[in-house]
């Protein structure tokens, strides 16, 4: 195939970035939308131009590093991350925009790759549990029902990618963090703080800059793994419950 690329480069936080343009030839239908993005960047290294700086770590759907904005969808046309993208996805001769993570939570540190340490934060604040130390415990010492478990498990999908923010027009983080939040408040094991793990992580939530959410549904639809809109209700449960728990003390 032969591409049209359309690129955001930006040199760093502080510079103005532009779309540049760039055509890329002889490219298989069974490339990742990164190993395309490989050919572009030896290219520009044989012409002694700067590669595309772009995130990227496991290529294997599981990290969240691959985070671009294809065509101004998150990880592009597929429901899927940008690693997993195949370039059969494109036709011949398309034109294809490639853009980072538009959030102002987000910043842009070099071209394609930004700044999603806000996420991070938001974990530090009670995105954990707290265990005794010693030997681990026998794996049914503590019985969790199943649907207790099978509800743990769907949040514990959220690989914290940032394409729910990227895709929600007020740059919202409300899905992730719920995808944290019920994770583990729904187990035994995150009962102790239950309470304080909502409202500490979205107080950071808020305090990093995030957008408030109007739940557009945006999220859900770009999320890859598929965490549900409803995890936000979820969430909102929590901390309504906790702030009236907190109130009564």
């Amino acid at each position: 195939m032969k591409l049209t690329l359309r690129v955001w480069r930006q040199k760093n936080a502080d510079a103005e970035g532009t779309m540049s343009t760039y055509e890329v030839d002889k490219i298989s239908s069974d490339m990742s939308f990164l190993e395309m993005l490989d050919t572009l960047n030896e290219e520009l290294i044989l012409k002694g131009e700067d590669p595309v700086a772009f995130d990227h770590d496991c290529r294997e759907g599981i990290c969240g590093a691959c985070s671009l904005v294809i065509n101004g969808d998150a990880h592009g046309p597929e429901r899927t991350t940008t690693c997993q993208l195949h370039m059969r996805s494109f036709k011949d001769g398309d034109t294809i925009d490639i853009e980072p993570w538009r959030a102002s939570a987000f910043p842009v540190i070099k071209d394609l790759v930004v700044d999603r340490s806000a996420f991070d934060r938001i974990i530090q604040a009670g995105g954990y549990i707290s265990v005794p130390t010693g030997a681990a415990p026998e794996a049914h010492a503590t019985p969790v029902p199943k649907p207790d478990a099978d509800f743990a498990f769907e949040h514990a999908e959220c690989i914290g990618c940032g394409a729910c923010v990227a895709a929600c027009p007020n740059g919202a983080a409300m899905l992730f963090t719920s995808a944290k939040v019920n994770h583990l408040n729904v187990l035994p094991q995150g009962a102790p703080e239950r309470e304080t793990r909502v409202l500490d992580m979205v107080a950071q939530m808020d305090e990093e800059g995030f957008g408030g959410c109007t739940l557009a549904g945006e999220c859900a639809t770009a999320c890859p793994k598929g965490i549900p809109l409803v995890s936000i209700t979820g969430m909102n449960k929590e901390w309504l419950r906790a702030t009236r728990k907190v109130a009564k003390r």
